[in-house]
């Protein structure tokens, strides 16, 4: 009735952190710490975050890796030395 009680879509994506607090974005490469992914890569499909293991391709999606102590991914972001 009036649009009241519609619920709101949304288009915006999460803000992702590893445990060092470095802000991730997609494209980025990581060394997942759970899943046994290894080095990964931070991809994004049909507006939901994945990491894919550069040596298996497996996907794990970015919820699975969630910290509960910190609501940061359990993940280390490779810097470019």
């Amino acid at each position: 009735m009036f649009g009241l009680f519609k619920k709101k879509e949304k288009d915006t994506l999460p803000a992702l952190f590893d445990l060092d607090n470095n802000p991730l974005m997609e494209g980025d490469l990581v060394e997942v710490l759970r899943y046994e992914l290894g080095k990964s890569k931070l991809i994004l499909i049909d507006k939901v975050y994945y990491y894919e293991s550069v040596k298996s391709g497996k996907q794990i999606s970015w919820l699975k890796m969630i910290d509960a102590s910190s609501d940061r991914q359990k993940v280390k972001k490779i810097l470019d030395s």
